[in-house]
């Protein structure tokens, strides 16, 4: 693993594999670097891929980027700024003037669209070469006008109670946020105590919860539909017909919303599609970035 320091002085964690041009993975919340692990692997022989620990999360099983010399650092004490999607936006600009990319490719899952949607709303798309975005909707809370939040119907209220759930018990109510939504396989698992939710139940009780919970008002209270719009690069949208949390809809909407915006919906894919079909998102993405062009 390599370190960079963000502007704010956080030292913030990433792993760089291979050779040619940049790309940039940016992983959902509650995770790391480590789920782009098989998309790396494939990518490495024709692009140099950057993987970060997003502030407040990592591989190690503490959430947050290893500082230098490997150790652990605890966001709650040592983050200089309030950990939101703001700050991980200015730290994608930071990463990138860091390493000089000219024009990167990033492709953001979950959080980690939220967080280049944020980017491109507080820096715009001059630095950037084409984006990815993983099924994501901009706005996670639903209202009568908008159907495409968390399951269609995350109210604000519902997420009130969510995040209380979080702070009593984080692993089960994640598991439960990943299970009890919109796919029925997901539901079908976690009802016959399928061995995947126990692996499941162990990773999110390794983690350190207090950053995790920390940043997730500021991602639930976003509203990126009027920054859509905006977006002057090529992007490719890669959704799953079978997502745990966004109705099918959510897809076409981001599509018409990015001027420059091709959307690919994968059959019988989760809220991951790329873990899922890794050989195929490969694929979908060279030939995208191959045609962009």
């Amino acid at each position: 693993m390599q370190t960079f320091d963000a502007s704010d002085g956080q030292t913030l964690a990433l792993r760089i594999t291979g050779s040619g041009p940049p790309i940039v993975l940016l992983h959902e919340w509650a995770s790391s670097h480590r789920v782009w692990e098989p998309i790396a692997h494939r990518l490495s022989d024709r692009f140099t891929v950057y993987r970060w620990d997003a502030r407040g999360h990592g591989g190690d099983g503490h959430g947050a980027s290893a500082a230098p010399g490997g150790r652990a650092a605890s966001a709650a004490a040592h983050s200089p700024s309030p950990l939101t999607v703001e700050r991980m936006a200015d730290d994608l600009r930071d990463l990138i003037e860091n390493y000089r990319l000219e024009r990167p490719v990033v492709i953001g899952h979950s959080m980690g669209a939220l967080t280049l949607w944020c980017y491109v709303a507080r820096h715009g798309c001059g630095r950037l070469g084409r984006i990815g975005i993983i099924d994501q909707s901009p706005r996670l809370r639903s209202d009568p006008r908008w159907p495409f939040g968390i399951y269609g119907d995350w109210t604000p209220e519902r997420d009130a109670a969510f995040i209380a759930a979080l702070k009593r018990d984080f692993a089960e109510t994640v598991i439960e946020l990943v299970s009890l939504g919109l796919n029925e396989r997901a539901r079908q698992r976690f009802e016959a105590g399928h061995p995947s939710i126990e692996r499941l139940r162990t990773y999110f009780t390794m983690l350190n919860a207090v950053p995790l919970i920390e940043v997730w008002p500021s991602l639930s209270n976003v509203d990126f539909r009027s920054v859509l719009p905006t977006i002057t690069v090529p992007a490719l949208l890669v959704y799953g017909n079978e997502s745990n949390f966004y109705p099918q809809g959510t897809g076409p909407w981001v599509r018409e919303a990015i001027p420059l915006a091709k959307l690919l919906v994968y059959e019988r894919a989760d809220h991951s599609p790329h873990v899922g079909q890794p050989d195929r998102f490969v694929a979908d993405l060279v030939d995208f970035i191959d045609s962009a062009a």
